[in-house]
């Protein structure tokens, strides 16, 4: 594995062009976009105030920044830095914004959740969706960019609007089955939507295309409820993370449940393989040392190393009690995340917030956990491989694959802390971000 140096960031602004050509970062209200195979600065663009969002088009030809305390959009062209173009959304302020999957349209959110104005880049026409509802997950397309879907809230009831995306008519309206409604998304083929419950009520909702209920599932009632979402990249499954400490996994074909994994505290079967990540600190004899070593080089040599060992079963896993008297509590599963070939499911029970749990989907059972030392901040998985990459908030990255797993530390001066990452769409690199730096870390192709 190769690094690149550190380049200052901010915000954790940092996104991968669509076709894979272009890396955009963000510092303060500069926009600095890099070529990704040499990282030479290819554009800088300044900004009018601090970036708080930054989001690239289909195509790769425009990137849009948006500054929600000024209510201002700036939308920048790769092809023609000379033009821009500035989107001020006035008194009505901006909350959220975002591209259409034509990568020619702006949806804009203003503050309250009072409308939704679509601006159109090519005839410069503006449309207006009324009623957006204020919740997690509010607007979602279809992977082929054909209809979005808008969760809406009038009259005390919620309800969820369907739009042609090519020309923004709207398609189908119906109300949901929701106390509140917290999020919507399209499973991967386009024909299932799925919407679901804020957490105090566990109830999941699957409507088709035309609005119609093809089933309800809930798992309980008085507890609180579901916490994280997740399709499967074939659509045949949705993953569903709840409260409990429990994922269930509903199929495609009659909507009921057909499995559940748990996340106990103490993994006991002689099936799973436990990894425990160890440090050990070098020994090292200064003396020996025919030079004073640089401080690259002392860093290198006096810093921990860490790997990790195969524990033997039953483990106890470091479990941490919620505290029940505050808002948002640590419990449950709240990250989710299936791997591109479908088959392995990666989880975090926020109970055991240093471990991550790997499950086999075709044999439906705990495959792998991951013991860290320290909190699992990020996860992904590769978009061409079952490769799992994750940090903690410390200097080095790690990787599962069903050949094994293994820990890497990030080269370099000062303290890089990692606490997010992502994959290039080729699988052969990805972006490690700090809260002010980030760092390209190059994958070789034997690297599990």
């Amino acid at each position: 594995m190769n690094f690149s140096e550190l380049f200052k960031l901010s915000g954790l602004l940092c996104r991968f062009s669509p076709d894979g050509k272009c890396l955009a970062s963000c510092v303060q209200h500069r926009l600095v976009v890099r070529d990704v195979s040499s990282l030479q600065v290819c554009q800088i663009y300044t900004c009018l105030d601090q970036i708080q969002y930054v989001e690239w088009s289909s195509d790769s030809l425009f990137i849009l920044c948006a500054m929600y305390k000024r209510g201002i959009v700036q939308v920048w062209s790769l092809e023609q830095p000379d033009w821009h173009c500035k989107i001020d959304e006035g008194s009505a302020g901006l909350v959220a914004s975002c591209w259409s999957p034509d990568g020619r349209h702006i949806l804009n959110t203003t503050e309250f959740h009072l409308r939704i104005t679509v601006w159109s880049l090519c005839t410069k026409s503006v449309s207006y969706i009324k009623y957006p509802k204020a919740c997690h997950q509010g607007v979602a397309f279809t992977k082929d960019g054909r209809y979005m879907a808008v969760a809406e809230r009038r009259d005390c009831k919620d309800f969820i609007s369907i739009f042609v995306c090519s020309n923004w008519q709207l398609l189908r309206h119906f109300d949901t089955e929701t106390q509140d409604l917290f999020g919507i998304e399209w499973a991967p083929n386009g024909c299932v939507l799925a919407a679901w419950d804020s957490c105090l009520e566990y109830k999941v909702l699957l409507y088709s295309l035309d609005g119609r209920l093809l089933s309800s599932y809930r798992a309980y009632e008085w507890p609180l409820g579901i916490k994280s979402v997740a399709w499967s990249p074939s659509s045949q499954f949705l993953a569903i993370g709840s409260f409990d400490e429990k994922v269930r996994i509903l199929n495609h074909i009659t909507w009921k449940k057909i499995t559940e994994f748990e996340h106990p505290a103490t993994v006991a079967s002689k099936k799973t393989i436990v990894y425990k990540e160890v440090e050990k600190s070098p020994s090292v004899e200064t003396e020996r040392l025919s030079f004073p070593p640089t401080r690259e080089l002392a860093s290198s040599l006096f810093s921990t190393q860490s790997k990790y060992e195969i524990s033997q079963v039953p483990v106890s896993l470091q479990y941490i009690k919620p505290v029940a008297d505050r808002a948002n509590p640590k419990v449950g599963v709240g990250m989710l995340a299936f791997s591109a070939d479908n088959c392995f499911l990666a989880t975090k029970n926020d109970n055991i917030p240093n471990a991550v749990w790997i499950w086999d989907i075709q044999r439906l059972k705990l495959l792998v956990v991951l013991e860290q030392l320290c909190t699992v901040q990020c996860f992904q998985w590769d978009p061409r491989q079952p490769r799992l990459a994750l940090c903690t908030g410390n200097s080095r990255v790690y990787l599962w694959s069903p050949a094994g797993c293994m820990a890497v530390q990030v080269p370099g001066e000062g303290d890089f802390q990692i606490v997010s990452l992502s994959w290039h769409s080729s699988g052969d690199s990805m972006v490690l971000l700090s809260k002010d730096n980030l760092c390209v870390c190059y994958l070789e192709k034997e690297v599990i």
